[in-house]
């Protein structure tokens, strides 16, 4: 047993924990969880928990099921919930998968990663996160049907009090900041009811898990608080959608690899070849980081979100901006990429953002003109005319992009790929079915 696993068994008995919450992700993003007692917490770090891979989302097949979650034990933090008597009862820790045999298994996202992240190293590279976590707080409602109803009436900034939970932010902040989650800002935005939190940069794995760990406080102090969250993309025709703008740097050792004192913006080749890589490969990715049939619902003209491939210094319109907002300060020289939506597995969207921006300094991608206008007020034919790429409109221009992409199906791996493009290719396939209220409207009097 190492130290970590004897720090784990020491905490919890000091503290009187009396469950302990094993956590992994799903490929698609879906949070999955199984409590044991503090008793068998030795020999799960021993031996793992054995579980039924096929009754989950792109594990495996049913005939090779048996499958083990092995915790993590640097990833150990007690729940900020407590009991009646104020003593905090449950902790949680973040499993990878394996297959009996004790090798990593191909459908762990933290597995994907982590492959990714390793990658990089051999290059002499480690990568640095720090995500714009946006979602909806609405009102809550019987009924799934029911249409949204937003939580509040603010807007941008605005020190809005919540009509049904006035204390929301505060509650979520406490929540991750007793979880070791360090937060940077927490504000209300555009929309009605729509939030925002920024967790301060970290390694892109344990930015991983703690977008995991956010999306499920923000669900349970939202229950708490007698209101619903959403990480939903487009919930409202008439608002802006849900993103996760997601700030990325490379460094090498302690000196950030994106920085350069003799360029104007201050942005190295390493930097601007990243870039490059991020603009070749978006759309062949952007399945993966938008993943979801209303993914698309955000990504359109006008709906405050990029649709075109191109890049700026502090352009909010374009897919990658370099913010300007401490030009001379060194380790803060980092990109933007504006497209991920909120509802996204965080861990593959990580590995494939890193998979493009390395593809592009392997191989020297040249920086096309950054863009300086306003691409969102540009029509199609003048996008193209300046030769900026249209972004996919839908799931399925996404799926076929990622589908001849020799670069995703390298990040993911091969069952992840071919999982993943099934599984979507369905949920396609079921919307395309769909008669929606829009077509009853227009067309039920023809």
């Amino acid at each position: 047993m190492n130290r970590q696993e004897e720090f784990v068994l020491r905490a919890l008995e000091e503290r009187d924990i009396r469950f302990v919450r094993l956590w992994f992700t799903d490929v698609l993003g879906y949070l999955k969880s199984v409590a044991i007692a503090p008793a068998e917490l030795e020999g799960a770090f021993a031996e793992g928990i054995g579980f039924d891979g096929s009754s989950i989302e792109g594990f495996s097949r049913v005939y090779e099921a048996d499958m083990v979650a092995k915790p993590d034990p640097s990833t150990f933090q007690v729940l900020p919930w407590t009991t009646s008597s104020g003593k905090h009862h449950s902790a949680r820790m973040f499993c990878d998968i394996a297959m009996p045999d004790g090798s990593s298994s191909w459908a762990d996202s933290r597995y994907v990663l982590r492959r990714q992240l390793n990658r990089a190293l051999e290059l002499g590279f480690s990568c640095y996160v720090h995500p714009e976590i946006e979602f909806f707080l609405l009102k809550d409602s019987p009924s799934k049907l029911a249409p949204p109803v937003p939580a509040d009436d603010g807007g941008y900034f605005d020190q809005a009090v919540h009509d049904s939970a006035p204390d929301f932010r505060r509650h979520v902040v406490h929540a991750l900041e007793f979880m070791g989650i360090s937060v940077e800002f927490s504000h209300h935005e555009n929309a009605p009811g729509q939030q925002e939190i920024d967790l301060r940069y970290a390694d892109a794995l344990s930015m991983a898990d703690n977008v995991m760990t956010l999306r499920y406080l923000v669900k349970e102090v939202a229950i708490q608080e007698g209101v619903r969250a959403t990480f939903m993309p487009k919930p409202f025709t008439q608002h802006a959608g849900s993103a996760m703008h997601t700030h990325m740097s490379l460094f090498e050792g302690e000196a950030n690899a994106f920085h350069s004192p003799d360029d104007p913006l201050q942005l190295s080749p390493i930097g601007k070849s990243f870039i490059a890589g991020i603009l070749e490969h978006a759309n062949e990715i952007s399945a993966v980081t938008n993943q979801w049939v209303n993914s698309y619902k955000r990504l359109v003209q006008g709906g405050e979100a990029p649709t075109a491939a191109c890049w700026g210094a502090s352009n909010r319109s374009a897919l990658v901006r370099v913010p300007m907002y401490t030009p001379n300060k060194a380790s803060s020289r980092r990109i933007e990429v504006r497209s991920p939506d909120s509802s996204c597995n965080p861990y593959l969207t990580f590995a494939v953002l890193l998979a493009a921006g390395l593809r592009g300094v392997e191989k020297g991608y040249d920086l096309p003109a950054q863009a300086e206008d306003d691409v969102w007020s540009l029509s199609s034919a003048e996008r193209k005319a300046m030769g900026y790429r249209p972004l996919p409109e839908s799931l399925s221009e996404a799926l076929t992009a990622m589908e001849g992409s020799e670069l995703v199906a390298q990040a993911l791996g091969e069952h992840v790929f071919d999982y993943f493009l099934r599984n979507k290719r369905h949920e396609w396939s079921e919307y395309s079915r769909q008669v929606t209220p829009f077509e009853l409207h227009n067309y039920l009097a023809l």
